[in-house]
């Protein structure tokens, strides 16, 4: 029988540690870059992707492109979805949808929704303007009901079901409200209803009184 002599045997033990602690921080440096990468994934997607149209804080400078910046992250992320599956339609998102994944929308979601929002103010229809009357009162003539009513007082909207429309671009919000009446924009069946009954003048005062509104 043949023994090892003890220093051959230290000097394995050690060689065997060694590698064993080489594996262990190979493991450690493989996992680093992986999150980086991930936080890097979301930044590239918010400053390169969104911010094009959207502006990096999510305030646009293009009016016809909403604000993002203090939306609730459930209704961005269920507008990105919709926009996916082709139940909103838009050319141009529905591209950029396509190529996220649901984490990516949901990171967008929150990045977005924790950003401050830039007021504005109203061109015209301030206090005692249509607009006002029509966003706290609705058009009783025509059944419209108040745009408070869902959207809250101060603009605020309510988490999961209606969307925060304080500051928001007049030019974004006239479009929408257009689409909801021809029914390119379809994924909102209340809003379409109550669009049907509105003209362009009433549209328009108040998207300019919602642009103040805070």
């Amino acid at each position: 029988m043949q023994f090892c002599h003890p220093i051959k045997v230290n000097t394995l033990r050690l060689s065997a540690l060694g590698l064993l602690l080489g594996l262990a921080l190979t493991v450690s440096a493989a996992e680093k870059p992986a999150a980086a990468l991930e936080k890097n994934s979301l930044a590239q997607i918010t400053n390169t992707v969104c911010a094009a149209c959207h502006g990096a804080d999510g305030n646009s400078a293009i009016t016809l492109n909403p604000k993002l910046a203090g939306q609730h992250p459930d209704y961005l992320l269920k507008q990105l979805t919709e926009f996916k599956s082709g139940k909103r339609a838009n050319a141009v998102m529905s591209g950029m949808a396509a190529m996220l994944s649901d984490a990516d929308m949901k990171g967008v979601a929150n990045y977005f929704a924790s950003q401050n929002l830039v007021l504005a103010k109203a061109q015209s229809n301030g206090v005692g303007s249509v607009g006002e009357k029509i966003y706290r009162a609705g058009i009783a003539a025509n059944n419209v009901p108040a745009c408070a009513a869902c959207h809250g007082a101060t603009g605020a909207g309510l988490p999961k079901q209606f969307p925060r429309l304080a500051g928001q671009h007049a030019d974004y919000t006239l479009a929408q409200l257009r689409t909801f009446r021809t029914g390119e924009r379809a994924n909102a069946p209340m809003m379409m209803a109550i669009a049907t009954k509105m003209t362009d003048a009433e549209m328009a005062a108040v998207a300019d009184y919602i642009q103040g509104l805070r």
